[in-house]
């Protein structure tokens, strides 16, 4: 879901996004749980702000089509495994053909020059093959896998901004780019902080759950009704603690005076400030931490981060329109342009094939005689007229 994501920051930033289907079933993301009507909510979280257009891209005039819709584009993002675009003819040599300036993004699990280049990629392998997983989880627990498809957000996210920079080059030299993103590499450039201690130091990479691998205390405590985390990455910082948590003797403890030491003596550590979290609320234990300078945060589930008086002031949930479903939430970029207002306005949530017949009548400047002829032919889907019938029921 890599290049669908990163066409969704795309979109989110106002870009007219084209989303090229297979006839019928649409990407693998439509066929995603869970399921609202006969949609898929992942489907239409991916999807906010495209246009969707079913192509048989194994038909002669379904490629041409694509070269068409291309000569007239900036830029084309695609996500296949290396070498199926060029066996079709729409790789990057095929589309310069026909736009000598075209950006051009290639995405897949490994590149075209890995070894791994053939390798199925989705993103639990990717977590599993770039080590992410092996440094994340409890001691006890093993490797884990991260709690949402963060190999393909990554990738996504470093795809969208290797294309704006891409767009930003060709305003200023009139040349086009061929831009390749790997799933694995991507994840792989994330890992800074155990990156630091494998290609600098000696010493192992150890699991270690909820603490920060480097500095302690940075870690989660349980409280006596429920959880919060707290942050001290600087000795000074101590001073703080010690006064949040009614233990002066901290600050005087030569087994706490550095963070080597704290390290060292993690346990020690962890047991003094856990015995303190036990006793008061969540909300005490953060009222007293903030009040010293401390930084600190409860254990939230995703339902009240995404509903509280920040979510709303932010606009993290917006609204966008679906054909059939109505007004539906939707989660875009986060980057806010000033007084600017976000581009959701526009947001709507494509049906499978629904803009097939529109776009290339608006961009390609084709009949509806053309269009038929096409459909005909089998190059092109029929889910608009399905869609239309079904909706007039």
């Amino acid at each position: 879901m890599s290049g669908p994501y990163a066409t969704a920051m795309l979109a989110d930033l106002g870009a007219e996004v084209l989303k090229i289907e297979s006839i019928g079933s649409g990407d693998l993301s439509r066929l995603f749980g869970p399921h609202v009507a006969d949609e898929s909510a992942y489907a239409l979280m991916l999807n906010r702000g495209k246009e969707s257009l079913t192509v048989d891209l194994k038909h002669k005039a379904g490629r041409k089509l694509i070269l068409d819709l291309a000569a007239k584009s900036d830029v084309v993002i695609e996500n296949f495994r290396p070498g199926v675009a060029a066996r079709l003819g729409l790789d990057y040599d095929g589309v310069k053909a026909v736009n000598a300036e075209i950006i051009y993004a290639s995405i897949s699990g490994f590149g075209s020059d890995s070894p791994l280049a053939g390798h199925p990629a989705f993103d639990l392998v990717v977590q599993a093959m770039s080590g992410l997983m092996s440094i994340t989880g409890q001691p006890d627990s093993g490797a884990t896998a991260v709690g949402e498809s963060l190999a393909d957000v990554s990738t996504g996210m470093f795809a969208s901004s290797g294309i704006l920079a891409a767009l930003v080059q060709r305003e200023r030299t009139g040349k086009g780019a061929n831009i390749e993103v790997a799933m694995l590499d991507s994840v792989v450039s994330m890992l800074l902080t155990p990156l630091s201690r494998l290609l600098y130091t000696d010493e192992p990479i150890r699991l270690v759950g909820n603490r920060h691998p480097e500095t302690y205390p940075v870690d989660a405590f349980d409280t006596n009704d429920g959880q919060i985390v707290l942050v001290v990455p600087a000795d000074p910082m101590m001073a703080g603690l010690a006064a949040a948590i009614s233990v002066p003797s901290l600050i005087e403890d030569p087994r706490f005076a550095t963070n080597a030491m704290r390290n060292r003596h993690e346990a020690e550590l962890r047991e003094i400030i856990a015995n303190w979290a036990k006793t008061v609320t969540s909300e005490q234990a953060l009222r007293m931490l903030a009040e010293q300078g401390v930084p600190c945060g409860p254990v939230r589930s995703l339902a009240e981060a995404t509903s509280d008086e920040h979510a709303r002031i932010r606009g993290i949930v917006r609204e966008a329109s679906h054909p059939t479903l109505g007004t539906i939430p939707v989660v875009e970029q986060p980057v806010h342009f000033g007084d600017q207002s976000h581009c959701s306005s526009q947001h709507r949530m494509p049906r499978l094939g629904a803009d097939t017949d529109a776009v290339l009548g608006r961009v390609l400047g084709m009949t509806a005689t053309e269009i038929s002829a096409l459909r005909d032919a089998g190059a092109i889907g029929n889910e608009t007229q399905m869609q239309d019938s079904q909706e007039a029921q």
